[in-house]
């Protein structure tokens, strides 16, 4: 009797955790899906050349999910803006099937003389900032990349002395790069018919609000900036992030190894 009870509760436990599982993972789908957005982009039906003028029936509806917060930042082509390409060249080789960006398409003029400012998405600022080859992840930072900005800073102690203590802290998250240097999604280079992109650059183009703008040029020239490199398709914002100077790392080093255990467990199941 005692065997069979121990059996049914090994069952409803094994359906309970069942029902979790089932539960927390319908949750972070619809999360996800909360996330995104159906759009329609234009695709291409056949294969065409560099120079070659697009014509109505070369282009075709593509429905797709895009995450909401890179949608500012696309270079992808909505279907509704088709009219837009009908006669215009294209500077690359497209292969059948592909999403047409505009760094697919000849521009013309007047639209080469907008430079970046075509780029900037609207109320935002472009500014630039000075990195080095460690600040900007080695080099890897590119356009349409997001980054967080954090800086280090040396302040007066609280303590009314002339004692400085230094400080490091994030200064805002989900930043959008314009341009590395003077590269930009609109100006890549081409190398045995392939598109490259420039390392080696010594600046980075940010896109901010007014009133960030004038905070992180003040933080540059009072500090150290360093930049984040995310994935493009995480868009959280932390919200559990602390300022760490030598007495909070000291206090807290056991509690970040052990936060980062339980992230690392939680993300091999």
């Amino acid at each position: 009797m005692r065997q069979k009870m121990l059996l049914l509760a090994a069952v409803g436990f094994g359906l309970l955790a069942f029902a979790l599982t089932y539960y927390q993972i319908n949750f972070e789908r619809r999360k996800a899906l909360g996330m995104t957005k159906e759009v329609t982009l234009i695709k291409v039906t056949r294969n065409m050349s560099s120079g070659e003028e697009i014509k109505e029936s070369d282009m075709a509806k593509y429905h797709v999910k895009r995450f909401k917060s890179a949608l500012r930042y696309t270079k992808e082509i909505r279907w509704n803006q088709k009219l837009k390409l009908i006669g215009r060249k294209l500077l690359y080789q497209v292969r059948k099937g592909a999403i047409l960006e505009w760094d697919d398409i000849e521009t013309s003029g007047a639209s080469r003389r907008s430079g970046l400012s075509a780029a900037i998405p609207t109320n935002m600022r472009a500014i630039s900032i000075a990195v080095d080859a460690t600040t900007s992840v080695t080099g890897l930072i590119q356009p349409g990349d997001w980054v967080d900005i954090i800086g280090t800073f040396r302040f007066p102690e609280m303590k009314g002395d002339k004692a400085f203590d230094t400080l490091t802290l994030t200064l805002l998250q989900r930043v959008g790069v314009l341009a590395t240097g003077t590269n930009t999604n609109n100006s890549p280079g081409m190398v045995n018919g392939r598109r490259v992109v420039q390392r080696g650059y010594n600046t980075i183009t940010l896109a901010l609000f007014p009133k960030e703008v004038e905070m992180i040029i003040f933080a540059s020239q009072k500090g150290r900036l360093s930049f984040s490199l995310r994935n493009h398709e995480t868009t959280e914002i932390e919200k559990d992030l602390q300022s760490v100077n030598f007495k909070y790392l000291q206090e807290n080093i056991k509690k970040y190894t052990k936060d980062r255990e339980d992230k690392l467990n939680k993300r091999r199941y």
